[in-house]
């Protein structure tokens, strides 16, 4: 049975979105690997943006370096 766990940051993606991710996953191991999409489990974990970083910076960090501005509310 495929299992795909992704990791999205919790910058407040909608359940419509979550089904969006979910299908599209589903839809590439149907087309790619040839499974049945009912044996396909795929898990979303959100996770604070803190914990990761892009080109050695915090994802924070360099978000602000790329926009000019912070994405904290």
């Amino acid at each position: 049975m495929p299992y795909v766990n992704i990791k999205i940051t919790r910058e407040g993606a909608t359940k419509e979105q979550k089904a969006a991710l979910i299908k599209g996953v589903t839809d590439l191991l149907v087309d790619v690997l040839d499974k049945n999409p009912a044996t396909t489990v795929v898990v979303i974990d959100e996770v604070e943006m803190e914990h990761w970083g892009i080109g050695g910076l915090p994802v924070e960090q360099y978000r602000q370096k790329i926009t000019g501005h912070s994405t904290k509310s």
